[in-house]
């Protein structure tokens, strides 16, 4: 489809494959509305995107059974709950172990965030301590005993400017960018 024809379809509301999904301007919207809001009602979220509530309800049910939407959750302040210092953890391990040190973090309640990497190290970890002395001890008597760590370096966080961002916005501009 030529670039012209395609942008017209997109505004008149016709489906876009996204990640082997196809949505429309409206389950774009429910998305957005959503990621501001996951409490809201079918009916006001219906209201804000322009449905009843009966097709909303559809619509976010197709949407997670698609998987794009994975699931609800309250958005916790670590501060409030006197987790002061955010921590990200580089870590590099012994070739053979990946598997049991990835069972080992999934199951470690201090990593919140676990990513494999390219570069030097092979994880990056995300992690909360209630001070830079518990962080201390976190690092050398926890996580360096993980299976298979090599080495592990950490950058403390001064102050986060951004902690999640909305994605849908995001997601429907590169979408559109890379066609």
């Amino acid at each position: 489809m030529r670039q012209s024809t395609r942008n017209k379809a997109l505004k008149a509301g016709a489906a876009e494959q996204i990640g082997g999904n196809d949505m429309d301007r409206l389950d774009w919207k429910i998305i957005a509305a959503l990621e501001e809001d996951g409490r809201a009602s079918f009916a006001d979220l219906g209201e804000r995107v322009g449905l009843s509530k009966s097709p909303c309800w559809s619509r976010v049910r197709n949407l997670e059974k698609l998987g794009v939407i994975d699931g609800y959750s309250a958005s916790l302040d670590p501060f409030a709950l006197g987790l002061e210092v955010q921590s990200f953890v580089e870590v590099r391990i012994n070739l053979d172990a990946h598997l049991e040190f990835e069972a080992a973090v999934l199951a470690h309640p201090a990593v919140v965030e676990c990513h494999t990497t390219a570069g030097d190290s092979d994880y990056m970890l995300k992690v909360y301590a209630r001070s830079v002395h518990h962080l201390d001890e976190l690092l050398r008597h926890d996580l360096s005993k993980l299976p298979g760590v090599h080495r592990l370096a950490s950058v403390v966080c001064l102050k986060s400017i951004k902690r999640q961002g909305p994605l849908a916005e995001w997601a429907q501009t590169s979408a559109q960018l890379t066609r």
